[in-house]
């Protein structure tokens, strides 16, 4: 492969953002995945990739999520998007976080 096809390749990858969603945990177990320090937005996607069954833990909208796995991945990849166990608030979340001006 030369350089101009890995651009390529680069270029037309599924990316997360493109979907407005935001990956927390990839290829995670169900113990990690069932954290309580995600925020309570938070998904747990179930999907196949080479015939093993792969979890995710994901922020965005439910049709977003499956929107960005079915092209990442094929059809029939998804298995199920439940809810995860987050119970942090996501405007207090570590993600939303910005430095604000302090007040006088």
């Amino acid at each position: 492969m030369n350089e101009t096809e890995n651009n390529t390749q680069e270029e037309n990858a599924v990316k997360p953002e493109d979907y407005s969603c935001v990956l927390l945990l990839e290829n995670a177990t169900i113990e990690k995945a069932n954290n309580p320090n995600f925020p309570l937005d938070a998904y747990n996607v179930f999907y196949k990739q080479d015939d093993k069954l792969l979890l995710d833990v994901c922020r965005g909208s439910k049709i977003k999520i499956f929107d960005y796995y079915y092209d990442k991945y094929g059809k029939n990849c998804v298995q199920r998007i439940s809810w995860g166990y987050g119970k942090v608030n996501p405007k207090l979340w570590m993600e939303n976080r910005k430095s604000k001006p302090k007040k006088r």
